[in-house]
């Protein structure tokens, strides 16, 4: 990824996270009272993140295989409630060991 695409994401991550925080603040005056639209404007900003992020980790290996399994043991891990760092360094050893184990066959 050259530097130009990450500076794209970059404002594409931040205007969605922004936006969608100060629009409300802008256009409402007074304290929003439904839980529907509370709820929404919570988790879009984590929606939009996800939406960009999990392609970008299937296609960050040489093999797709790989990366499946590292997304995989990231997801069990951090299902067990482990800190961050935990489930990163997991998920790269998975694929670091699955990319040797594929260059094998």
């Amino acid at each position: 990824m050259d530097n130009i695409q990450f500076l794209i994401y970059l404002l594409i991550m931040a205007g969605s996270t922004y936006l969608i925080r100060a629009v409300p603040f802008a256009a409402v005056k007074k304290k929003i009272n439904n839980t529907f639209i509370r709820s929404f404007l919570y988790y879009i900003p984590y929606t939009v993140l996800t939406a960009m992020t999990f392609p970008a980790a299937l296609y960050a290996t040489n093999s797709m295989i790989s990366a499946a399994i590292g997304l995989a043991v990231a997801i069990g891990i951090a299902i067990w409630k482990k800190d961050l760092t935990i489930v990163a360094v997991a998920a790269c050893v998975t694929v670091f060991v699955s990319e040797y184990v594929i260059g094998l066959l």
